[in-house]
């Protein structure tokens, strides 16, 4: 029986690669470097926000020194601007309440930095008693590495055979696996279905409304 909803922010709960690609294009073309898309910013993202500097930077500016800086300054102009176009995904706020309504334990298990996780669940979800928000805390080992996982189960009290992690990619579908919990791929996210099933999903959802029914059954 499942206690515990663990869901991933970015791609899964809430459209952020509009912001994400924007502040980080914004300082690219500062200091002169190519920009990207947006669809390649869909693949840049998911292990936290150092690797999506490492993915976005040219080889010419691969320097250990120069990354750390560019990503201070990208999480410094990205705090500022994170709310400016990012939104949830159509039906999310009314399947949050659903599961609410249930006395599900809801949380969020983030790869983006723990403030910014935080902040943007609160400003999008302040209907919704998240028992757990954990982003991406210092000194701990970011996703598909189980700890965050883990960690929220302890603080909850729960099982691996009671929890379920919903995700929009590989690294989510991993994390589950790390974690023996299940596995939930959303199609509407940033990455594809092929992607999720060869990751390990257990189940695939097209729309949110598809969650509610899908926890009964798991």
């Amino acid at each position: 029986m499942i206690k515990t909803v663990i869901f991933d922010l970015d791609g899964t709960l809430l459209n952020t690669i509009d912001d994400l690609a924007a502040s980080c294009n914004h300082l690219l073309q500062k200091y002169g470097f190519p920009t990207h898309t947006v669809d390649a910013y869909k693949y840049f993202v998911g292990n936290g926000m150092a690797k999506l500097v490492q993915r976005a930077l040219p080889e010419s500016a691969a320097k250990p020194e120069f990354e750390a800086a560019f990503l201070k300054e990208f999480i410094a102009y990205y705090q500022q601007h994170q709310g400016d176009l990012t939104q949830p995904y159509k039906g999310i706020p009314e399947m949050l309440a659903t599961l609410q309504t249930r006395e599900l334990q809801l949380a969020v298990a983030s790869n983006k930095i723990d403030a910014s996780t935080k902040i943007l669940v609160q400003k999008y979800f302040p209907e919704i008693s998240f028992s757990a928000v954990f982003g991406q805390r210092e000194n701990i080992i970011p996703k598909p590495n189980p700890t965050i996982v883990q960690d929220i189960l302890n603080s909850l009290h729960t099982l691996p055979e009671n929890a379920v992690m919903i995700g929009d990619s590989a690294v989510d579908m991993q994390t589950a696996k790390n974690a023996e919990i299940t596995a939930v791929g959303v199609l509407w996210g940033f990455r594809t279905e092929k992607e999720l099933l060869e990751n390990g999903a257990d189940y695939l959802v097209s729309h949110p409304e598809e969650i509610p029914e899908l926890l009964e059954k798991c």
